[in-house]
Formats: structure tokens, C-alpha cells, sequence
């Protein structure tokens, strides 16, 4: 049965887009007509307003295309949705946000401490793969995905802690903020050993865990979150095998997989540039050795 029964609505979230086109607006007033009234700013870069506008690209594609509506029909979806927006969209929208702008956010008095806190490796990595995981625990999976409020709540606390996690590998303001090459890969490597339990727990299970992908009453209500009730009282809907010949064990198995090899890539893609940084800075630091020798030979002191 095609998806376009559940109507416009449902496919491409209007509103959504409205939101996303208003602070992707704000996004550029801030950072080039009003980027005087922040101290030390400097000018947007291409690369910044590219990574940004990427971002808000696939957050729509993630959270307010037809994928986002599959996402509510197929578990498989829904895990493709978690990996694109915690492991891709959120590192795009940091690196597009300047760092004079980072600081500035930093800076505000109820927003350092928590960030200093936060930020911290070890608490950072734990705290967002613990949430995650936690968060697909059956009972908690389909209680959150049978409440709008909850729902909302949960993904917005994610992606806050998804900023969290990703900011000691990504972050451009240096010092304390910083970690060093070698650290960035333990830190990768922990992050990825983190989230395997849950994932394997996914797709090694002998039944299907979640209700709201294999119950029919349950799966309507779910639902509800993505279409109108006004259209779903005028279909006549049975659950989600109307809308795929996957058995509901293999496609949550299949969405375990999924989740994992996108994070695998996403990771491989940011510890090949860790080892390009590493290496250009070993080269600058022989170079400037190389230089400073010859400096060295060229003026040699004079022994009395």
C-alpha cells in the first residue's frame, strides 16, 4: 500500500519546514548582518555556511520528509533516522556554527557550567550512548512512542546530548575544550564499544521487542505522532505489513544493523581525518625543527 494515503500533511511537514527555513534566517543575521555586536567575531566562511545548511538539509530529509513517517511504519526507518541525526546532522550544524559564536553561546552564566559539565569525555560519552540505549529498552520505547510530549522531549534531549558527545572530536576553540590526536581516538573507539550492546541486543533478539512495530492497536496509536487522527480514523489500517512483506523480527533486526554500520562509517570517515590532522601537524613540527637547525648552523655562536 503506497504512503501517500496518509496525505501531505504527514509526508512533508509543512510546519516544519517553516521552522527550519526561520532558523536558517536567524542563523545568517547572526552571523553576518549582526556579527558586529560579538567581540573578536569574524567573518562566515564558505565551509561554515556549507556545513550549516547541510545540516538543515538532512534534518528535514531526517525529521520532516517521508522518511520520518517510515520511521513511525518500519523499526528499520526509525534507526536510520537515529543514526543520520545524532551521528551526521548534528556534527554538520556544529561545524557550520563559527567559533566566535560557540564562545559567545559558552559564555552565557547559566549555559557555562552545565557545558563545562557536560562536555567532559568521559561523562559526555557514557551519558549520550546510556540515553540511547535506554531509551530502546521496550517498556521505555513504546511508553515514549505513545506520547507526542514525551516523544518530542526525549529527541530534543538526544540531540543536546548528541552536541554534548561529539564536541571533545569536533570542537574548534582549543585549550581546555581540546583533546589531543591520540585521545580522539580512544574516545572514538569507547564511543563505538558503547553503543554495541544495545545494538547487538537488537539484532541478536528471537522475538520482536517493541510493541508499537508489532502490535496492531499499538502501532495505530503510535502513529498519531506523524498523522492526523482525522486521517487515520477515514483508513482502514491493520499495521505495518500493509505497508512491507519484511517480518517484523527481521526488520528490527535489520534497524540494529543499520544503526550500527552508519555509526561505523561516520566513525571510520572521522578517524581518517584525525590521521590527516596528526600528520600534517608531525609535519609542520619537523619542518619547524628542520628550520630551526638550519638557523642554527647558519648563525653558530662564538666561543671566547
Amino acid at each position: 500500500m503506497p504512503i501517500g494515503i496518509f496525505g501531505f500533511q504527514a509526508l512533508w511537514s509543512p510546519f516544519f519546514i517553516i521552522a527550519l527555513l526561520f532558523l536558517t534566517v536567524v542563523y545568517f543575521l547572526i552571523t553576518v548582518k549582526w556579527r558586529k555586536d560579538f567581540k573578536e567575531s569574524k567573518p562566515l566562511t564558505k565551509k561554515q555556511a556549507t556545513y550549516f545548511v547541510m545540516g538543515v538539509i538532512l534534518l528535514y530529509a531526517t525529521k520532516g520528509s517521508p522518511l520520518d513517517l517510515m520511521g513511525h511504519i518500519m523499526f528499520t526507518y526509525h534507526m536510520v533516522q537515529m543514526a543520520l541525526l545524532f551521528m551526521i546532522v548534528v556534527p554538520l550544524l556544529m561545524k557550520g556554527i563559527p567559533p566566535w559564536l560557540w564562545r559567545a553561546i559558552i559564555n552565557v552564566p547559566v549555559v557555562k557550567p552545565i557545558f563545562n559539565l557536560f562536555t567532559k569525555p568521559l561523562i559526555a560519552v557514557v551519558l549520550f550512548n546510556g540515553i540511547f540505549s535506554f531509551y530502546h529498552i521496550p517498556l521505555i520505547f513504546d511508553t515514549i512512542k505513545l506520547s507526542e510530549t514525551m516523544h518530542g522531549l526525549y529527541t530534543f534531549m538526544l540531540f543536546v546530548l548528541a552536541i554534548f558527545m561529539w564536541w571533545p572530536i569536533i570542537n574548534e576553540l582549543g585549550g581546555k575544550y581540546e583533546l589531543s590526536g591520540l585521545k580522539k581516538v580512544g574516545y572514538i573507539f569507547a564511543d563505538g564499544a558503547l553503543l554495541l550492546p544495545a545494538c547487538a541486543l537488537i539484532i541478536f533478539a528471537s522475538e520482536p521487542m517493541y510493541v508499537t512495530y508489532s502490535d496492531a492497536s499499538a502501532w495505530l496509536q503510535a502513529m498519531q505522532l506523524c498523522v492526523p487522527v482525522s486521517t487515520l480514523e477515514g483508513l482502514n489500517l491493520s499495521g505495518p505489513e500493509l505497508f512491507s512483506n519484511m517480518p517484523v523480527l527481521e526488520d528490527q533486526q535489520l534497524g540494529g544493523i543499520v544503526m550500527k554500520i552508519i555509526q561505523e562509517v561516520v566513525y571510520g570517515v572521522v578517524l581518517a581525518r584525525i590521521f590527516v590532522e596528526w600528520y600534517r601537524k608531525e609535519g609542520q613540527k619537523v619542518d619547524e625543527i628542520d628550520s630551526a637547525t638550519i638557523m642554527q648552523n647558519n648563525n653558530p655562536r662564538v666561543v671566547k
